[in-house]
């Protein structure tokens, strides 16, 4: 999981990566239960945040003494926390890649990396429903609903309904409003 050379992202089709999450954040009520919880901030592990700031330095272990392995670099790019310790978050995108950021790099926001080229996103939580705009493989949105199968996202001022399975940053089974 951790790589021993620095790795910056350029702006390629994932665009340049940020990896940063917060815990002292406010998160969307989650529906699911039973999982493990961190002993920080009392919150489920794994969850789902976004990168705060544009950039953030992802260090091998949860302290600035630790070596810088990874520089991500894209606002609002979904993240998994992992783990915690501290005003640290273990956290990991979604190719695996990660490490150790501090929370204040981190937000709160529902973001999500589509998977699909030309997703359509519809009116209404129906396949059958108007197509309002179509994003492209790797755009990052942002999340205001997710239900049973469908998420409401918004990017690029379009707004619409998409399938939660051709999304990264979200679990399957994971709802709010």
């Amino acid at each position: 999981m951790y790589k021993t050379k620095l790795r910056k992202f350029g702006a390629g089709l994932l665009g340049a990566c940020a990896l940063i999450l917060t815990a002292s954040f406010v998160t969307p009520a989650i529906a699911d239960t039973g999982e493990e919880t961190g002993k920080v901030t009392n919150r489920p592990i794994p969850r789902f945040v976004s990168m705060k700031a544009s950039e953030g330095n992802v260090r091998r272990g949860p302290s600035l003494t630790h070596r810088i392995d990874w520089v991500f670099k894209r606002r609002d790019m979904p993240l998994r926390i992992t783990a915690e310790h501290g005003h640290w978050r273990r956290v990991e995108d979604r190719d695996g890649m990660g490490g150790w950021v501090h929370y204040s790099l981190l937000s709160g926001t529902r973001t999500v990396l589509v998977e699909k080229d030309m997703l359509t996103l519809h009116a209404r939580p129906d396949p059958n429903a108007p197509v309002m705009a179509a994003l492209e493989m790797g755009v990052v949105a942002r999340v205001s609903e997710c239900g049973g199968e469908w998420c409401l996202l918004r990017s690029g001022g379009f707004k619409g309904w998409a399938p939660k399975a051709r999304l990264w940053g979200v679990r399957p089974s994971e709802t709010f409003d």
